[in-house]
């Protein structure tokens, strides 16, 4: 197993847990916010409300009675996305491609019956997936459909773009990408490869599985190094816009690539974990000590426009 001294890591401006929940976190993220992200329901309000591109809203399962009238209602959708809305870590999510005569297939390819959907949207409402187990409902939405230009780059799931944005500002951005270990998932602990993407470019910067560094994709053998973001600019400038419409000073923007709709807000999330940084192989902190360097004015005057492009010319390089 290999160490790395907490003096090493600090010298090299790696962000801590401590230093994420004090710093970045308490200081930058009102309680009161974060209802706005932790509930995709009312996620799904302010994006609509803000014109930001998003998988459609199709309905809401609110209690338990609802579910005997999933049958009917989802005859009108032939893919369609089941979730809570106060999951996490993707927890819960069920992804149908398709459907007939009572029989769902799943994403991987699997089918179940309309009883193991039924099953599935009642736990959520239970809690089972939701933040300290509360209460929840189920959302149903359209499902994406993928760009076809990461083909190859993830195992059953597609890959989506974490970036993370403080004060508004892009300040670190990776992929991750699903394996056979993390069963389809897009979750770095459980076996998914993080690639750490170039601010100014969106290309990959270097690769991840299990905090190991890899080259190729342990199931497609697909070279990593060759992973890049189309419209780059466009995922930053609506991970920026992402900032003014909840006013979390610290956040992560899920993004996904649409094959007709191009980028897509996927989720929000108010407390977005540290493991971007082993992707990138650089520290957070210098790039959050350049954006509090700047007079706060300065920042509010700001466009989300002009801010995704100084991130771009400015902070891929600190």
């Amino acid at each position: 197993m290999f160490f790395v001294s907490p003096a090493k890591l600090r010298k090299a401006g790696v962000v801590g847990m401590n230093g994420r929940n004090v710093q970045l976190i308490a200081r930058n993220n009102r309680r009161s916010l974060y209802p706005l992200v932790d509930n995709k329901v009312k996620t799904k309000e302010i994006l609509a409300k803000a014109g930001i591109s998003a998988p459609k809203l199709l309905g809401v399962v609110h209690h338990q009675g609802n579910i005997r009238e999933l049958e009917d209602f989802l005859q009108k959708h032939q893919a369609f996305v089941i979730k809570p809305a106060k999951g996490s870590g993707g927890k819960g999510i069920l992804v149908v491609s398709s459907h007939t005569d009572g029989e769902y297939t799943k994403a991987s390819g699997e089918t179940i019956g309309l009883r193991s959907l039924q099953r599935h949207s009642s736990n959520i409402l239970s809690g089972l997936y939701s933040l300290g187990g509360a209460n929840d409902v189920a959302m149903i939405e359209e499902m994406v459909h993928f760009s076809d230009t990461f083909d190859g780059f993830s195992f059953q799931g597609v890959p989506d773009i974490r970036i993370i944005v403080y004060k508004g500002f892009p300040v670190m951005a990776m992929t991750r990408l699903s394996t056979k270990a993390s069963d389809g998932k897009a979750n770095l602990h459980q076996g998914a490869v993080g690639v750490g993407l170039d601010l100014q470019t969106g290309q990959a910067l270097r690769a991840v599985q299990f905090d190991r560094p890899v080259s190729h994709h342990p199931d497609t053998g697909v070279a990593l190094q060759t992973f890049e973001v189309p419209l780059w600019s466009d995922f930053l400038l609506l991970a920026s816009r992402c900032y003014e419409i909840t006013s979390l000073g610290y956040l992560g923007v899920d993004i996904v690539l649409d094959k007709l709709k191009g980028p897509m807000v996927l989720e929000l999330n108010a407390r977005p974990g540290l493991a971007i940084q082993i992707a990138n192989g650089s520290g957070l902190q210098p790039r959050v000590d350049a954006i509090d360097a700047m007079q706060s004015q300065v920042i509010s005057n700001l466009s989300a426009h002009e801010r995704a492009e100084y991130s771009m010319e400015h902070l891929s390089k600190v």
